[in-house]
C-alpha cells in the first residue's frame, strides 16, 4: 500500500501540466534507482496543443506497458497506426517543443504542428539493438482540435519514442542474449559455443517476457549472420502469454507454441540453455528452466550445471592461471586465485620457460595446454605445446617491420583453437589466423579497414573482434564480426565494423572482460590517460571503471568477470582483486596475460 500511496504521488508529480504562460524544454527526470513504477495522467479537459505535447511526452517514460495512457493524447486513427515499438530516440536531454506549437492564439484555429528538438545520443531499433547517434534531431508533430469536443489531440506523429539520456537510463536495462555461433563446436563432446548479443528492454514493464520473446524473435541484425538460434522458426510464446517469473524453486516454466513431435532432446536441451544463460543477466539465482510445449506437455528441464556443460561460455570459464613474462623474458605462471607476489610464480613447462628467446608477448589457448609467443624483437611468431619437451620449432608468422612497434602485435586464441595475429608492418598490414594453430596462417580481410590494425583481441567464441586502428596518428577501437568461409571460397573476413567508443582517440591496450564488454586504455581528445569498460554496442555501463593506475602499457582481463584484472605499468605486474586496491606482483614483469 506504501507502494502504490507513493506510485500515485510521483504520477500526480509528473503528469500536472499547466494551463498558461510560454512552452519550453521537457526535461528529463532524474535517474531514480527505485522499484516504484510510473504511470503518466491521461490528458486534461480543454489543455492546448502546447500542454498536450508536454503530456504525451511525459508518458512516452512511463512504465505503461503498451503506451495506453500515451494513445490518450492521440486521436483514434493516429492511435491505431502509430507504433512506439519500432524504435527509441535518446537525446542528451529532454526534447525540447519549438515556440510555433501554438495556432496562433485564433480560436477559429482547428490545428497547429509542434516540433521537437534536441541533440541525438543513441537509439534503439526495433530489434531493440543499441546504436550510438549523433547529430541534430528534428521531428514534426501534428495536433488537431475536434470540432464537437473542442479537446485537441496529436494526428501526425513518427512511428518510435523519444526521451533524454536520464529518462532512457532509468526506464531501460542492458541484457545479453545467448545464440550459439554458427557451425562451430568445442571440446571433445562438441559443444555449441554461447555468443552473446546486448539488447535494451524497458526494465520495469514485465522484462523477463520481453527478454523471451526477443530470443525467440532471433539475433539482432548485426550478429545474425555468425550464429544460429537452436528454436525452429516460427517458435513463439503460447497466445496470452505474460508474466514470466521463477517459482520459489527458481525454476523458471517457459508455455511455447511447439509441439513435442518438432524438438528433439538434443535441440530441447540447447534451447533451454539459451533461455538460462539469457535470463540470469536479470535473475541470478535462476536454477532452472523447463520448456512446455503447445498443450502443456513438459518438453525438457534443464539446470545450471546441465547448461554449463551443454554449451561453451566464456564468462562461466574460470582460468586455471595467470600469465606473464619476468624480467628474464622467461614464460611464468600463477595460480589466478593466488594472493601471493611475483615469487610464487612459476617457469612453464617446455621451451617458453627455459629463459633465451627474448619474447615480446604471450597467448595461452584458452584450455591451457598451447602457447604462442612473439619474439626476435617482435619479428617471428611461435607456438609450442606448455608441457616438458617441447620445442620452438620455426616462425609461423614473420614480419619485416622497421621496429618491434611496427611488427607483430600480442596474438590472441579463441574457444575453436584459432590463433589470430596482427602484422603492424606500415607498409603491409595485414591480419592472420592460424586455424587450430595450423602451420600455414590465412590472411583475414578486412573490408572498409579506416586505417592499420596495431592490436587485435578475438573474442572466446570466435564471432567477434576488437581492433585497435591507427589512422592519421590517432588510434581508436573498433569492433568486427568474424565471416567464416562458408564454402564459396570467399576466406575469413572480419566484417560489420563499428566504433564502440569513439570519444577514445589514444586507445593503446584491450582486453575482452565479458561476454559482451571490453576493458580499455585510452585518452580522450585533450585528456589524460583512462582505463575504463566499454559495451561492444557502445552503451554506457553502469559499473564504475577500475581504479586510476599510473603509466599502463597492457593490461589482462577475463571474460570471467571475478577474476582480478591485472595491468603492466610503471610498477610492474599489478592485479586488481576485487574490493582491493592494486597490489604489485612482479616489478620487472612484462606482458600478462589470461588464457585466449
Amino acid at each position: 500500500m506504501a507502494y502504490a500511496a507513493l506510485g500515485i504521488v510521483v504520477l500526480a508529480g509528473c503528469a500536472s501540466m499547466p494551463d498558461s504562460g510560454d512552452l519550453g524544454d521537457v526535461e528529463s527526470t532524474p535517474r531514480q534507482d527505485t522499484g516504484v513504477r510510473v504511470f503518466a495522467m491521461p490528458p486534461a479537459e480543454g489543455v492546448g496543443p502546447g500542454e498536450i505535447m508536454q503530456g504525451f511526452l511525459e508518458a512516452l517514460t512511463s512504465d505503461d506497458p503498451g503506451y495506453d495512457t500515451a494513445r490518450k493524447y492521440l486521436t483514434a486513427d493516429a492511435a491505431r497506426v502509430w507504433r512506439p515499438e519500432r524504435s527509441t530516440t535518446v537525446l542528451a536531454n529532454g526534447p525540447s517543443i519549438a515556440t510555433n506549437c501554438n495556432p496562433g492564439g485564433r480560436e477559429e484555429t482547428n490545428s497547429a504542428t509542434c516540433v521537437l528538438t534536441g541533440a541525438q545520443v543513441a537509439t534503439v531499433d526495433a530489434q531493440q539493438a543499441y546504436q550510438p547517434a549523433q547529430g541534430p534531431y528534428r521531428k514534426k508533430l501534428h495536433l488537431t482540435k475536434n470540432p464537437k469536443s473542442g479537446q485537441w489531440r496529436i494526428d501526425g506523429l513518427p512511428d518510435g519514442v523519444v526521451m533524454g539520456k536520464s529518462d532512457f537510463q532509468r526506464n531501460y536495462t542492458s541484457v545479453d542474449k545467448y545464440y550459439f555461433a554458427s557451425n562451430t563446436a568445442v571440446g571433445s563432446g562438441g559443444q555449441p559455443v554461447a555468443v552473446a548479443d546486448p539488447v535494451f528492454v524497458r526494465s520495469k514493464v514485465d522484462p523477463m517476457t520481453q527478454l523471451v520473446r526477443s530470443l525467440l524473435h532471433g539475433p539482432t541484425a548485426w550478429l545474425g549472420p555468425v550464429v544460429r538460434s537452436s528454436f525452429p522458426t516460427g517458435t513463439t510464446l503460447r497466445k496470452g502469454v505474460s508474466g514470466l517469473a521463477p517459482d520459489d524453486q527458481n525454476r523458471l516454466t517457459v508455455p511455447l507454441n511447439l509441439k513435442t513431435s518438432q524438438v528433439t532432446t538434443g535441440k530441447c536441451t540447447e534451447m533451454a540453455t539459451q533461455v538460462l544463460f539469457t535470463l540470469r543477466n536479470l535473475v541470478p539465482t535462476l536454477e532452472s528452466v523447463q520448456l512446455q510445449g503447445a498443450g502443456g506437455d513438459r518438453l525438457c528441464e534443464v539446470s545450471e550445471e546441465r547448461a554449463e556443460s551443454a554449451a561453451w561460455h566464456g564468462s562461466a570459464r574460470r582460468p586455471e592461471y595467470l600469465y606473464f613474462l619476468d624480467g628474464k623474458h622467461r614464460l611464468v605462471r600463477m595460480p589466478t586465485g593466488s594472493t601471493g607476489t611475483g615469487a610464487g610464480a612459476d617457469r612453464v613447462p617446455g621451451p617458453l620457460g627455459e629463459g633465451g628467446n627474448r619474447l615480446q608477448s604471450v597467448a595461452v589457448s584458452r584450455d591451457e595446454d598451447i602457447a604462442a609467443a612473439v619474439g626476435d624483437q617482435g619479428a617471428s611468431l611461435y607456438t609450442t605445446s606448455l608441457a616438458e619437451g617441447g620445442s620452438l620449432g620455426d616462425p609461423l608468422v614473420t614480419s619485416a617491420g622497421a621496429a618491434p612497434t611496427e611488427r607483430l602485435a600480442t596474438p590472441s586464441w579463441d574457444a575453436r583453437g584459432d590463433l589470430w595475429v596482427a602484422d603492424r608492418d606500415p607498409r603491409r598490414p595485414r591480419l592472420f589466423v592460424l586455424e587450430q594453430g595450423a602451420d600455414k596462417p590465412e590472411q583475414v580481410a578486412v573490408p572498409d579497414l579506416p586505417g592499420r590494425i596495431t592490436d587485435a583481441r578475438v573474442a572466446a567464441d570466435g564471432t567477434r573482434i576488437a581492433l585497435v586502428v591507427e589512422k592519421d596518428g590517432k588510434q581508436s577501437l573498433a569492433i568486427g564480426r568474424i565471416q567464416r568461409d562458408d564454402g564459396t571460397g570467399q576466406g575469413i573476413s572480419v566484417d560489420g565494423l563499428h566504433s564502440p567508443a569513439p570519444d577514445l582517440e589514444e586507445v593503446s591496450a584491450i582486453s575482452w572482460a565479458g561476454d559482451s564488454r571490453l576493458l580499455v586504455v585510452g585518452q580522450e581528445h585533450g585528456g589524460v590517460q583512462q582505463m575504463r569498460y566499454v559495451q561492444i554496442d557502445g552503451s554506457a555501463l553502469d559499473s564504475p571503471a577500475p581504479d586510476a593506475l599510473p603509466g599502463v602499457k597492457a593490461i589482462a582481463a577475463s571474460e570471467n568477470e571475478r577474476v582480478p584484472l591485472v595491468a603492466y605499468s610503471d610498477d610492474g605486474i599489478v592485479r586488481l582483486p576485487s574490493g582491493a586496491q592494486w597490489q604489485k606482483i612482479e616489478k620487472d614483469g612484462t606482458a600478462p596475460a589470461y588464457p585466449g
